[in-house]
């Protein structure tokens, strides 16, 4: 495994950070679960997954992917052409890749959410490891399930997920990710708590 296949790895998962950290900072608003609760008492979600959160989110997302995808298509030509970034097989299948990649990775954080409250665990409580990972779990296996789809539709043989992710590209986001996921936590709640001693003041 050399530095490629990192810069590949992260280069993938950009658009997938951007739409999980959109989904936090922009979101509010109405519930996904309107507020209902699951037959234990339990709110199915609660109230940090919301429409808003996950559209936005998702939105925000694929906006930097758009971006990354216009920035490969001109290092595919130029001297960094070694780095083989892709591109997300460019126009129009990147609106649907991306789509899969920002959307997949929303819906895993909202179905680890739904087993989050299940065993008891409230809003802001960690579940380690699952916090770290449910997005980009769910961002692969929703990516590949789209891309398996968009092969057969397309009536090609190419296949983007196994063309630009290998076993060690996953490898990467999935020892990589709970680190960065847990110091941007930590960072977040230090600015939160700041502003909250401020605001107090």
């Amino acid at each position: 495994m050399d530095f490629l296949i990192v810069i590949q790895a992260f280069w993938i998962v950009i658009p997938i950070y951007v739409a999980n950290a959109s989904a936090v900072i922009v979101g509010g608003g109405t519930p996904i679960d309107f507020g209902k609760k699951w037959r234990d008492g339990r709110r199915i979600l609660g109230d940090g997954k919301t429409w808003r959160g996950l559209f936005s989110g998702t939105f925000l997302g694929m906006t930097a992917g758009f971006g990354l995808t216009v920035a490969a298509t001109y290092l595919s030509s130029s001297e960094y052409a070694f780095l083989e970034l892709t591109n997300f097989e460019g126009f129009p299948f990147m609106i649907v890749i991306l789509f899969s990649l920002c959307f997949g990775a929303l819906l895993g954080d909202v179905v680890e959410s739904f087993f989050k409250r299940r065993i008891g665990k409230d809003r802001g409580q960690d579940w380690i490891p699952f916090d770290q990972l449910d997005f980009i779990v769910g961002a692969l296996l929703f990516s590949f399930l789209i891309s398996e789809i968009l092969s057969v539709v397309s009536f090609t043989d190419s296949q983007w997920f196994f063309g630009s992710l290998s076993f060690w590209h996953i490898l990467v986001l999935l020892i990589v990710t709970p680190f960065i996921h847990i110091t941007a936590n930590v960072l977040f709640r230090k600015i939160k708590n700041k502003r909250g001693k401020v605001t107090k003041v």
